[in-house]
C-alpha cells in the first residue's frame, strides 16, 4: 500500500530544506502532511501563510520516537504515557502541557501542544534524518478535502511547495485521533483510526464527552474537510427519490454510496465506497475529490451507519457537509 522509501538524495534535499526553514510535504500513515521545522517560528507561520490557516488553530508536532516527547511536554500524566507506548508509531495525536521552549505559534497560542509518532516508513525516514520536531497539519487549503496521494498535494499547492515526498497513498486516509491528556480524564477530541474503546482498553478513564475547558485541537471547527462542491448527507432509503428530484430539473448528481446502482443515466456519476468502514474510510478523501471535478451541482453521500467504527468517518462527513 505505501512506499518503503525515498532516495536518499530525495530525503537530503527535504532535510535540507527543513533546516533552511523552508516547507516540505510529506506521506503519513493518515493523510500528506504539510511539513516545517517546529522549533523554527518563522519557519511555521509559513504553513499558516500557504494553508491560509487561523494562527488561532494549533498544529500538530511529529516526531521520531517516544523518547523525544520530554523536549515537547512539560508533564507526562500515566495516562499519556500508557497511550503513547501503546498506539507509537501510529495514528495518535497526544495533547499535553506544553515545554516552555515549545513556541505558541505551533500551539495556536495556547500551553498546550498535540504531538504524535507517525508509522509510515517516508515519515519515519524523514523525522530520523531531520532530527527534531516537524510541524505538519495536513497538506491542503485550509477547510478543505485533505489529501492522501501525492497528487492531491500538487493540485493543492502547485509550485508553491517545492519538495514532495512521495509515498504512494495513505494506508488509513483519516486525520488522526487526538486525545487531550491535560487534565484528571483523558478526553476523545477527534475520533480516528484508533478507536474509543480501543484506547478505553488501554486507559479506561478516556471518555467523548468534551468539556468547555478542553483544548482546542485540529479539525474541530463545525465546518472542515469540505470539497468545493456542495455535500448532502442522505439516508440510504431517501437517496433514490432525492436524485430523481435532482435530475429531473437537469441537474447533475454526484454520489458516494456503500452500494453500486444498476440504473444508467448521464446526469448521475456514482461511486461505491465500500460497506467495509476501514476500506471505505482510506478512500473517502480521494473519492470526495473525484466527485468534486466533475462540476455536478451537490454531492450525495449515503449516511452511514452510528456505529463505533464508523464514527472517524462519520466525523468527517458531518463537517464536510456544514454549510459555508
Amino acid at each position: 500500500m505505501t512506499q518503503s522509501q525515498v532516495s536518499y538524495s530525495q530525503l537530503q534535499q527535504a532535510v535540507a530544506a527543513l533546516r533552511a526553514g523552508e516547507v516540505v510535504a510529506f506521506p503519513t500513515e493518515t493523510v500528506y502532511g504539510l511539513g516545517a521545522d517546529a522549533s523554527n517560528p518563522e519557519a511555521v507561520k509559513k504553513i499558516y501563510q500557504l494553508k491560509g490557516r487561523p494562527s488561532s488553530h494549533p498544529l500538530i508536532v511529529h516526531i521520531g520516537d517516544i523518547t523525544q516527547l520530554p523536549q515537547w511536554a512539560s508533564e507526562l500524566s500515566l495516562a499519556a504515557v500508557n497511550l503513547a507506548s501503546a498506539f507509537w508509531p501510529g495514528p495518535l495525536t497526544l495533547v499535553l502541557k506544553r515545554d516552555p521552549a515549545v513556541n505558541t505559534v505551533v500551539t495556536g497560542g495556547q500551553d498546550t501542544v498535540a504531538v504524535r509518532v507517525p508509522s509510515h516508513p517516508v515519515a519515519l525516514q524523514l523525522l530520523k534524518a531531520f532530527g527534531g520536531g516537524i510541524a505538519a497539519p495536513s497538506a491542503n487549503r485550509f477547510g478543505h478535502v485533505s489529501p492522501t496521494r501525492v497528487e492531491h498535494v500538487r493540485e493543492e499547492f502547485g509550485a508553491d511547495v517545492g519538495i514532495v515526498l512521495d509515498g504512494a497513498g495513505c494506508e488509513i486516509g483519516l486525520e488522526s485521533t487526538i486525545v487531550s491528556c491535560v487534565g484528571p480524564v483523558p478526553q476523545l477530541l477527534r475520533p480516528g483510526a484508533i478507536t474509543l474503546a480501543q484506547l478505553q482498553a488501554v486507559v479506561p478513564q478516556v471518555t467523548a464527552a468534551v468539556d468547555a475547558t478542553a483544548p482546542r485541537a485540529p479539525g474541530m471547527l463545525e465546518r472542515h474537510y469540505s470539497p468545493r462542491t456542495p455535500l448532502k448527507l442522505v439516508a440510504t432509503s431517501d437517496l433514490q427519490a432525492a436524485i430523481r428530484q435532482m435530475t429531473q430539473v437537469g441537474e447533475t448528481v454526484a454520489v458516494l454510496a456503500t452500494f453500486s446502482t444498476t440504473e444508467i443515466n448521464e446526469q448521475v456519476i456514482w461511486i461505491n465506497g465500500s460497506t467495509n468502514s476501514t476500506l471505505y474510510a482510506r478512500n473517502l478523501y480521494g473519492n470526495i475529490r473525484v466527485l468534486d471535478k466533475l462540476g455536478a451541482s451537490v454531492i450525495l453521500v449515503e449516511a452511514l451507519p452510528s456505529s463505533d467504527e464508523w464514527l472517524a468517518v462519520n466525523d468527517r462527513l458531518r463537517r464536510a457537509a456544514t454549510p459555508a
